[in-house]
């Protein structure tokens, strides 16, 4: 990973707990990303509530998950697991019908140990479908990290060199169909693969220029990353393929002159594995939050590509000038992240290039390699600003946060919704900060999206107060 001078900024740890959502939550935006799939959480009723009364508010048709739910005799291990999970997984398979299948540990089959991986490729061998493994307990694990162990394990089934002929013609003999069928997607990839990148596109006359492969992970919504894909198709600059894809068929091919770049700064589980396990060569790079951010991801695919990037500047400033409006209500304003999602390091570099002061960053767990040129971006975007640089604090004490958020008195605070409420009755805006995960916060277009997050409590606030409301609410606390 790129090595980067970050001396300057001031690291803490408090080795407090992991006061954040549990990271089965990843099953809300992974099953919609991942069409042809289907998420089984294996857990105890209490997953089965969080996922109810967590996700039920932001699902409006059936999703594709379910719960396994484990009885006291399960855990008393009197029951034949590898059975139970057959019977549901094969009722799976009747009523949808999945290319894939993603088995969600949680903490629970963490305490019993129940040994997931040694029976995911028997009975993925009986069913005829993928089955992939993925740890997503809150005991190790913060909130969106469950993303990052379900892609890890998913870069190992990604296409990579091709076959022997021996094993071609061992394939082709084989009545195994889940052996066929991921014969014929390895070969599909490679073919796929196997054309230059310098092609040309009828409809817009547009010219790739010729560089390696290029995989993105991290999953976002369509549309977002469709936006990346065409910002990166301007510089002259093919993606050719996203992890997770759209369909498990469509998996990105994946070697050693594969060239990886990342979207979220969540994801260095994913990045070791694709660096170590499948070779690829890591892009390290600021992430695309933010109109500065989006602008130093792109310049920097463009460095490792060895292309001249063209017309990012002018991009830039349009996108800020747009702002202005927000820009006006966050300027001198005050801000205090508590910690829970990981991409508070991404967010506060954007607020403080927007003109506010950023106290504290609470962080859960922080892989300086993975966000090396991150970190090196906070820093100078906070000699640009002129602004102070705020100490970042990783797996945060909460008792601690809360008497430096009662001293400091910052204007707004970042947090989880366990501190919303208590923090809003003692006078200091919050938000939550489990929206800027489901929000569209990526790219150039979508820097509106996270200023209106942010400035919803001080606009709220400030209406209140001209109505009078806030001191009589203050007086009755």
């Amino acid at each position: 990973m790129t090595k980067t001078n970050i001396e300057k900024l001031n690291f803490e740890c408090e080795t407090g707990n992991y006061h954040t959502f549990c990271p089965i939550s990843c099953v809300a935006w992974l099953y919609q990303k991942i069409e042809d799939s289907f998420f089984l959480v294996i857990g105890t009723k209490t997953c089965g509530y969080f996922l109810q009364n967590a996700l039920g508010v932001m699902i409006f048709a059936e999703p594709r998950y379910a719960m396994a739910e484990l009885e006291e005799s399960d855990i008393s291990a009197q029951l034949n697991d590898y059975k139970e999970l057959k019977r549901l997984c094969l009722q799976i398979k009747k009523d949808r019908n999945p290319s894939v299948i993603v088995w969600i540990g949680t903490c629970t089959t963490e305490i019993i140990k129940m040994d997931l991986e040694g029976m995911a490729p028997r009975l993925e061998s009986e069913i005829q479908i993928p089955i992939v493994v993925a740890r997503a307990n809150g005991l190790d694990y913060a909130f969106t990290q469950g993303e990052d162990t379900v892609l890890s394990a998913m870069a190992h089934r990604c296409p990579g060199k091709s076959l022997k002929k021996e094993d071609i013609e061992k394939t082709k003999k084989s009545n195994n169909v889940f052996v066929k069928n991921f014969f014929k997607l390895t070969q599909k990839t490679l073919n796929f693969n196997a054309e230059s990148s310098f092609e040309k596109n009828k409809n817009d006359n547009f010219v790739y220029k010729n560089h390696p492969n290029l995989v993105l992970f991290g999953s976002l919504p369509t549309t977002i990353a469709t936006q990346l894909t065409f910002e990166l198709k301007k510089q002259g600059i093919k993606v050719n393929g996203w992890l997770p894809s759209q369909r498990y068929s469509d998996l990105p091919f994946l070697g050693e002159n594969v060239y990886v770049c990342g979207v979220n700064p969540f994801l260095s589980r994913t990045a070791t594995t694709l660096m170590r396990r499948r070779k690829c060569k890591l892009i390290g790079a600021p992430f695309p939050i933010g109109p500065d951010g989006t602008r130093a991801w792109i310049e920097k695919i463009c460095f490792v590509f060895n292309i001249s990037p063209s017309g990012l500047e002018e991009r830039e400033k349009k996108i800020w000038d747009s702002l202005k409006d927000y820009l006006f209500l966050v300027q001198g304003k005050s801000v205090f992240f508590m910690g829970d999602n990981l991409l508070e390091i991404s967010l506060a570099r954007f607020l403080i290039r927007c003109g506010m002061i950023v106290y504290e960053i609470g962080i859960p767990y922080m892989d300086k390699r993975f966000q090396a040129a991150e970190l090196a971006l906070l820093e100078k975007t906070c000699i640009f600003m002129n602004a102070p640089i705020p100490r970042i604090v990783e797996k945060p004490d909460n008792y601690n946060q809360i008497q430096r958020i009662r001293e400091l008195k910052p204007d707004l605070a970042i947090t989880g919704m366990a501190h919303a409420n208590p923090l809003e009755a003692r006078g200091i805006n919050t938000k939550w900060s489990v929206e800027f995960t489901f929000a569209q916060i990526h790219g150039f277009a979508n820097a509106r999206d996270i200023l209106e997050l942010v400035t919803r409590p001080l606009r709220r606030n400030k209406n209140l107060q001209e109505l009078g409301w806030t001191e009589l609410v203050k007086s009755k606390v």
